[in-house]
């Protein structure tokens, strides 16, 4: 394996490998070896994998309830539309959705027991920490081969494990696009080698869900239109707020930047954007980009939303406490230690919910579903809630 799968996060499940990829939509015959009797039976007992009993770190339900939501119609032109304006985004908010599928195999039919699959993360992390354990749960309960890698955030190295994945044909690929735009590419590459993909946690191009199974992860805008009214009736709809931003080019870069402030536009249009800046996941460069704020805007700034509720939210509350601003509102994606010990202690007000164990488990189940020949939908929504100290109690212990 080349270098940079060497440090890749390796399961190995016991359990026969058995039906060979489909292509092209037509079902392709068992693998050698494997019968049309063997594969009816392993399907039988994949079908009767339970796995409600199945809990994340929290305590919660690894496999959550999911769900739905009806688009809106989509804008004549939604890049014409401003920024602040939901219109604007919607292809990548609902993307997958209506979108064509061209080329996606037919499901073998043959159960998920004993298939093989590699997982292509996005970086280390420990929500990725996290996210990969709850999609080992779900390999163990229907013992599948998985391997997991990781690019550590860079889009060339995820270029490089996803070519190395197709070459070794895996029976399905998972993968978080580090880039939406780039996986366009790298789906359409994926589907034309005859592989099944689901794609999770972070959007894609509306695009690359042609080629795809389905999209599976958090509702990052719904979630953020949800925390952003909390956010804003805190700060009784008025004031200028600032925005912590995720790493760039990912679909959390814009869903947590745009998700509010195109929320705010009809919800609370006094409230002004001073500005956004996107310092990594140091704690220390976060702290200086809310250091650098607060000298600034001075009391013009009263609230602040982060993209991510460890280390830039440890850098937002250390550079709030040297400047003694404990009356900036913040708000963050969640749901770490870090983030519910600051909810505790009031020094963030709310954080989403978001089960990084189910993450992981949802995606890989949806590729079980899809063995087992069981209807998939283009889009699996994990579940959207606030936290607020009211609750945090709930959420504990964390799951990173």
């Amino acid at each position: 394996m080349k270098r940079q799968i060497r440090n890749a996060v390796v399961l190995l499940a016991a359990g026969a490998v058995l039906a060979g990829v489909t292509g092209c939509g037509k079902q392709q015959p068992a693998a050698a070896g494997v019968g049309r009797a063997d594969a009816a039976a392993n399907l039988a007992e994949s079908l009767k994998v339970d796995l409600s009993e199945l809990k994340s770190q929290d305590g919660q339900p690894l496999l959550l309830a999911l769900e739905t939501k009806t688009p809106p119609p989509r804008p004549e032109d939604p890049d014409t539309l401003p920024e602040t304006d939901p219109g604007h985004w919607y292809d990548m908010e609902y993307a997958g959705w209506n979108t064509a599928k061209e080329n996606i195999p037919s499901s073998p039919k043959d159960g998920a027991i004993g298939k093989r699959v590699i997982a292509i993360i996005n970086g280390d992390h420990p929500y990725l920490t996290a996210y990969s354990a709850g999609m080992k749960k779900v390999a163990e309960a229907y013992r599948m081969k998985l391997r997991i890698l990781s690019p550590n955030w860079k889009v060339d190295v995820q270029n490089q494990m996803l070519d190395e994945a197709v070459n070794e044909k895996p029976d399905l690929i998972i993968l978080i696009a580090l880039d939406a735009k780039v996986a366009i590419l790298q789906v359409r590459k994926v589907n034309q080698a005859g592989i099944p993909i689901i794609l999770s946690n972070m959007h894609p191009d509306h695009e690359a869900m042609r080629y795809a199974i389905c999209w599976t992860g958090p509702d990052d805008w719904g979630q953020f239109r949800m925390l952003a009214k909390v956010w804003a009736d805190t700060l009784n709809r008025t004031g200028g707020v600032a925005y912590v931003r995720h790493a760039p080019g990912g679909s959390p870069f814009f869903a947590r930047t745009f998700g509010p402030i195109s929320e705010l536009t009809a919800y609370a249009p006094e409230i002004q954007t001073l500005d956004m800046q996107a310092p990594g996941f140091e704690a220390a460069k976060t702290q200086q980009v809310v250091s650098d704020w607060i000298m600034r805007f001075g009391d013009k700034l009263v609230g602040i939303c982060a993209a991510d509720d460890s280390a830039q939210a440890i850098g937002i509350v250390e550079a709030c406490k040297k400047a003694g601003r404990s009356d900036i509102v913040v708000v963050a994606a969640g749901n770490s230690k870090v983030g519910m010990d600051a909810v505790k202690a009031g020094e963030i007000h709310a954080i989403t919910y978001q089960s990084a164990e189910a993450d992981g488990a949802v995606a890989l189940k949806a590729g079980a579903d899809w063995f087992n020949g069981l209807t998939v939908e283009p889009v699996r929504y994990l579940p959207k809630h606030v936290i607020t100290r009211d609750d945090v109690e709930k959420f504990l212990p964390p799951q990173w």
